[in-house]
């Protein structure tokens, strides 16, 4: 479900944005506004990021090989991790530049009446996939918080989205405003005043999401309630003395590592013990179900103090 709503969000975010980016730089062409051609530039890295994302989530699908034993699934984190840079370097520091160079040299709008029907055009057609995003998202939140879900979410697709389309109906606002104060003012330092809150935007969510993706990638073991789920099957296993220790580790964002120590009672079987880890790892993989890659290791609890 994740996989498909990810890409759902992704393809709609990609149609908005690839007619938006169009119809702004035609009216920066027209208009001369520099808030519209950050925005433009906005919109074009906004699809980029999209195909981005579709190709990591094709990459990541590959299978398993001789150099990957684990696959491709941490692929996804990887191409999350270049779209928050590239929204940070192409949207975010343009922006800033444009912004500030036209503090430096303004100049007045022509035909302003046209960026302000794009920006109104645009508002809409963002908060259509804003909306695609959150009934996707909606679908694998469950009881977290928007905060939460951008924080825990181990498939990064639908974070990202989020957090573009956010920025992206934001820095509409900013732009809506900056072109309508320069109209009403006769003063384009509003234009560029919009142009530079643009950019501000875009580095924060950059970063955001730059800082979550590292995360991503440096590892993140399973959340709490996963964890507590899994340490509640071992515990539960009849044959199963205690659990000497554990690690968990998503190897992709729809594949846990689970690796375990296991101390088994006093007398039992080399037999014994095997059909029992086989009957552990069905039960995890029942409880847990991304749970696919399990490796316990047995242990035997006679001797206090021992490990195995």
């Amino acid at each position: 479900m994740s996989t498909e709503g990810g890409s759902k969000a992704i393809v709609a975010a990609l149609l908005a944005n690839t007619g938006i980016a169009i119809t702004k730089f035609i009216a920066f062409l027209v208009s001369g506004s520099s808030a519209m051609l950050a925005e433009s530039v906005h919109s074009v890295a906004d699809a980029g990021n999209q195909v981005l994302l579709l190709l990591g989530g094709r990459r990541a699908r590959r299978a398993a090989d001789s150099e990957h034993p684990f696959g491709y699934g941490r692929e996804r984190y990887v191409y999350a991790f270049v779209v928050s840079i590239i929204l940070f370097s192409v949207g975010g520091v343009f922006s800033l530049y444009e912004g500030v160079a036209k503090l430096r040299d303004p100049h007045p709008l022509e035909n302003a009446w046209l960026p302000i029907l794009v920006l109104v055009i645009a508002i809409a057609l963002e908060t259509f996939s804003l909306r695609t995003a959150v009934r996707e998202s909606n679908k694998v939140r469950g009881t977290q918080s928007w905060v939460q879900f951008v924080r825990r979410a181990k498939q990064p697709e639908l974070p990202v989205v989020l957090l573009e389309d956010v920025a992206a109906l934001l820095g509409l606002v900013f732009a809506l405003l900056g072109v309508g104060l320069t109209i009403v003012t006769d003063d384009a330092i509003w234009d560029a005043i919009g142009t530079i809150m643009i950019g501000l935007l875009l580095v924060v969510v950059a970063i955001v999401l730059g800082i979550e993706t590292k995360s991503l990638l440096v590892g993140e073991g399973a959340s709490r309630a996963d964890d507590a789920r899994i340490r509640e099957v071992i515990a539960a296993h009849g044959s199963v003395a205690k659990l000497v220790h554990m690690k968990t580790l998503y190897l992709g964002p729809d594949e846990l590592l689970v690796a375990a120590k296991v101390a088994f009672g006093e007398g039992a079987s080399v037999e014994q013990v095997a059909t029992d880890i086989n009957a552990l790892e069905a039960e995890l993989r029942a409880a847990v179900p991304h749970a696919r890659v399990i490796y316990i290791e047995p242990g035997f609890s006679a001797v206090p103090g021992r490990t195995g």
